[in-house]
């Protein structure tokens, strides 16, 4: 006996706003650069009226409704991030700088060790 989740499937009409709330989007963003001679406030119509009516579409489809959910979580969560100070800040870059000067010194130093190998000592070139 098998344990499979079973999916629901949505209605056909979902997909159909998501595609058409996409192609609002499209309209109104060629809208404004088809308007490019015209003032901002006349080429921004197209644009805002192409998100409303894309907002309006993707909200009335379940899945426009899961991704504001998932859209709110997500910014709940990043409220709760506890930022370093100024000073806490400028420590720890100091010290990403000090260890990448430590390594890209020790790879350059490594780098010519094996140049003199190779080239001096096994192939025995002299530049």
């Amino acid at each position: 006996m098998s344990n499979h989740s079973v999916q629901t499937v949505g209605k056909p009409g979902n997909k159909l706003k998501l595609i058409l709330a996409v192609l609002a989007v499209v309209s109104g963003v060629v809208g404004f650069y088809f308007l490019s001679g015209q003032s901002g406030l006349l080429r921004s119509g197209p644009l805002v009226s192409g998100l409303v009516v894309a907002t309006t579409l993707a909200w009335s489809s379940i899945q426009g409704r899961e991704f504001l959910g998932f859209s709110k979580e997500a910014v709940r969560e990043t409220k709760k991030v506890v930022w370093p100070k100024r000073k806490e800040a400028m420590h720890i870059t100091a010290i990403v700088f000090a260890f990448v000067l430590v390594m890209a010194t020790f790879l350059w130093g490594i780098d010519k060790i094996l140049e003199v190998l190779l080239y001096d000592v096994i192939l025995s070139w002299k530049q």
